[in-house]
């Protein structure tokens, strides 16, 4: 089990190699560069040539080692890129240069994307100063108002990442302002019903307990306090499942603002890991969300 990204790093046993869509980015550039350095993988450069050049001479960065695929509109690199990795030519996908809705929709393209026919999530991996574990947050960016059954699908899908990292049976914890069932406040009744699910082998290679409040989710001592020594989950949760996106993100930017952390964060439902940083990101996150993408591609290619 990997208590944070040094060993989780320490876990590509394997380098891996990455298609980067429009790679004309200097931050992303740093970053592959720093995974390259770091034995964590390789990437194949898919952009405009001259301008992946000048940004490399900027950065001191040596071309040289690298394979580069000249295509100058963002677009046709992206599905250049995409479908390096479809082909089984690369074994992750990152997002340069290139608006997000366009990214995505090469991730989904018909003939060369990484579609499964199942919806795509995201999932963030944090390592928490105070917390013994890495936490898996999800979903804090792509799925709105997730109903039951995407629920299912976010814990499905999460719980892959987790086993992918060292966890061998990861405690899910379904969140609410409550650790009861309230009728009146139905994601208690989904987290009950998530919980029944998962006992009755419909959610498999996790432990699911809710509804649970943050508190008794990750915090040892308020389980205590509040007399939930009972619970499968007493503060250890490995894996945070929110209501919808506005209660995933807003604990996502309190984290990020709030505390002392490393993270890491890849779509998933994709047919490989797909890395879609923001330009916000620090470059601490996209090598390790690259990390992270190289961790559970390995553990696809078994």
């Amino acid at each position: 089990m990997s208590k944070g990204f040094d060993e989780l790093i320490s876990k590509v046993t394997t380098k891996k190699k990455v298609a980067v869509a429009v790679a004309q980015d200097a931050p992303v550039l740093e970053a592959v560069n720093a995974a390259k350095e770091r034995n964590i993988a390789d990437a194949i450069l898919v952009g405009d040539v001259d301008k992946i050049q000048e940004i490399a001479n900027e950065l001191k960065i040596d071309l040289s080692s690298y394979e580069v695929i000249d295509v100058k509109d963002s677009y046709e690199a992206a599905l250049t890129a995409v479908k390096l990795v479809h082909e089984g030519k690369a074994d992750m996908y990152m997002k340069g240069l290139i608006d997000t809705k366009s990214f995505l929709k090469s991730v989904l393209d018909k003939e060369v994307g990484l579609r499964t026919g199942k919806p795509l999530s995201h999932v963030c991996v944090f390592e928490i100063k105070g917390i013994d574990h890495l936490l898996f947050l999800a979903d804090v960016a792509f799925m709105p108002y997730p109903t039951l059954e995407d629920k299912k699908v976010i814990i499905d899908y999460t719980v892959d990442v987790a086993r992918a990292c060292g966890v061998e049976c990861p405690k899910v914890a379904p969140l609410a302002a409550v650790e009861v069932v309230n009728p009146k406040m139905p994601v208690t009744v989904e987290a009950a019903e998530l919980t029944r699910m998962n006992e009755e082998g419909e959610i498999k290679n996790c432990i699911v307990d809710g509804p649970l409040s943050l508190d008794l989710a990750i915090d040892p001592e308020a389980a205590k306090h509040k007399g939930a020594e009972n619970r499968k989950i007493v503060g250890d949760a490995d894996i945070l499942l929110f209501p919808d996106i506005h209660a995933g993100n807003l604990l996502y930017k309190a984290i990020v603002r709030l505390s002392d952390f490393k993270n890491g964060c890849i779509l998933t439902g994709t047919k490989a890991p797909v890395i879609l940083t923001s330009r916000s990101d620090s470059f601490e996150t996209k090598v390790n969300s690259i990390a992270l993408a190289a961790v559970v591609a390995q553990e696809l290619n078994r």
